[in-house]
């Protein structure tokens, strides 16, 4: 099962895991788009498999008729969708993820197995974030989590398109080395 946040009308990565997992399916969200990109969009055999909602990842829930966007915790939503695992949790929301991630962390800093198999995160260190202080606590709760990095690539974008601007982004990989999921455990393979 993959959780997907920040859609941005690209969907590639959703659809290559939905075609190599013919029983998978993807939960996506993204409250600046109406659906999937073209790449499940435009594919009949995925987009039964493939749900999609115009949601927030949030740190609180704020979703009344009222409310636009809409913001969920990933507790809500999972159990909105009855699920009790992850195993993809990819997360790019411009800033976003250090609170839904502190919410979702702190949820569940007493369970034995942190309910994500691997974590795809984009960090987008800044507006405070990139405090060396916030930051390293942030990290902490990561690995107490049972979250370990194991790729990393920085993002420089910005930095190409904007001259003189210093690196903000960067893309983890992080597998949960807890438990007893799909991604770590020999018997699942």
């Amino acid at each position: 099962m993959i959780y997907s946040f920040g859609i941005n009308g690209e969907s590639s990565f959703e659809s290559t895991l939905l075609k190599r997992g013919p029983t998978c399916e993807a939960w996506g969200y993204d409250y600046s788009v109406n659906s999937w990109g073209p790449e499940i969009t435009n594919d009949p055999e995925l987009r039964d498999r493939a749900h999609f909602k115009p949601f927030a990842l949030g740190g609180t829930n704020n979703h009344n008729d009222n409310d636009n966007p809409k913001y969920w915790t990933l507790d809500s939503l999972m159990s909105l969708n009855g699920h009790t695992f992850i195993d993809i949790l990819k997360i790019d929301i411009e800033g976003g993820e250090f609170d839904a991630l502190a919410t979702f962390l702190a949820a569940h800093a007493e369970d034995e197995v942190f309910p994500v198999g691997q974590l795809q995160l984009e960090i987008h260190a800044r507006d405070g974030r990139e405090n060396f202080e916030y930051f390293a606590r942030w990290w902490a709760t990561l690995e107490a989590a049972g979250l370990r990095p194991f790729w990393t690539e920085p993002n420089l974008v910005y930095v190409n398109i904007v001259r003189g601007v210093r690196p903000e982004l960067a893309e983890y990989s992080f597998m949960n080395i807890r438990g007893d999921h799909a991604l770590v455990n020999e018997a699942f393979n």
